[in-house]
């Protein structure tokens, strides 16, 4: 998980993002007035996955 995003790999995060960025993918909030959040540049280290550890 990276700011709203989830996803298995950097690539899906990435996707996600991009797609967010693009207004594909995601539908619309009702009742939310005012413009999509923008979402933040990925770091530029790679994401640490977190694992299963519970």
């Amino acid at each position: 998980m990276w700011w709203n995003f989830i996803g298995r790999t950097q690539d899906d995060i990435a996707q996600a993002r991009a797609d967010w960025v693009m207004g594909d993918r995601f539908g619309t909030v009702h009742g939310y007035d005012g413009a999509p959040l923008p979402a933040p540049e990925l770091p530029g280290t790679p994401l640490k996955p977190r694992g299963r550890a519970r």
